[in-house]
């Protein structure tokens, strides 16, 4: 039957199946998630007339300026992403196409999964407290520190809520502000010791800041060069591996001294 056919009409037809198969690969789900920015929340300020610090047992400051926790926004474990949606983000600078096992737990549901990132941003926050308050040397059993941000979750936060708490506490340690009233932004885990982890998405993260009105990001030292990558104009980088490192770059910086950079 196949013989009779004029030969144009012959390698048409034989390539019916493979166009089909493009098109039901375009179409199938694939095991990735499409990330973009996210929102920033100001640490330093209040949510819906509730600080998201809070602090007794111990004199506190008025702050100026902001420290902002940036977020991505990604695709959730339950949806599906198609090659379309892979392909349309690799040609945009504001979207990111990750593994979806690096930003979700395997098997997990989207409720499993909220769970799981709450614990995570509770157990950030309880040590980004113990951070805080043994780097200015005060008492836990004195010092109380209620931290309230809803609707946010994982831990990447806790860089940016120890610095917070030392700004209402302490603010430069010579009566100024830690920001110097400046907006700086940030990202990066934090230990119970104050050391500073890589968090993942931090291209993505600097764009949120800059959008947000941030000068300055603060990025875990071993994220320096993935922030590089799109940089916004303007906005200015510094690394830092600890809870020390933090406090100490942008005092440096509000006194003109010397600042580490990526």
């Amino acid at each position: 039957m196949l013989s009779s056919l004029t030969r144009p009409r012959a390698i048409a037809l034989c390539a019916l199946p493979v166009a089909a198969l493009f098109a039901a690969a375009g179409l199938a789900p694939l095991p990735y998630a499409v990330a973009q920015p996210g929102s920033t929340a100001n640490v330093l300020g209040d949510v819906k007339g509730t600080p998201v610090i809070a602090i007794t047992g111990a004199p506190t400051r008025t702050t100026k300026g902001e420290l902002l926790m940036t977020t991505i926004l990604a695709t959730g474990p339950s949806a599906d992403v198609d090659l379309g949606d892979v392909a349309g983000a690799w040609f945009r600078t504001d979207r990111a196409v990750l593994p979806r096992d690096s930003v979700y737990p395997a098997g997990k549901s989207d409720e499993e999964v909220a769970r799981h990132n709450l614990k995570d941003m509770r157990q950030s926050q309880a040590y980004a407290t113990r951070a805080a308050l043994s780097y200015l040397g005060k008492d836990p059993a004195k010092v109380k520190v209620t931290l309230h941000l809803a609707d946010v979750g994982g831990p990447s936060a806790g860089l940016l809520f120890s610095l917070g708490i030392v700004d209402k506490l302490d603010g430069d340690g010579a009566g100024g502000d830690l920001t110097g009233g400046r907006s700086v932004a940030g990202t990066g885990t934090i230990s119970a010791d104050g050391k500073v982890g890589a968090v993942g998405g931090v291209s993505l993260k600097t764009q949120a800041a800059k959008r947000d009105g941030a000068s300055v990001f603060l990025v875990p030292k071993d994220e320096c060069s993935d922030a590089q990558a799109e940089l916004p104009d303007g906005l200015r980088l510094i690394p830092v591996t600890a809870l020390k490192d933090a406090v100490e770059s942008l005092r440096a910086l509000e006194k003109g001294g010397k600042v580490p950079s990526c």
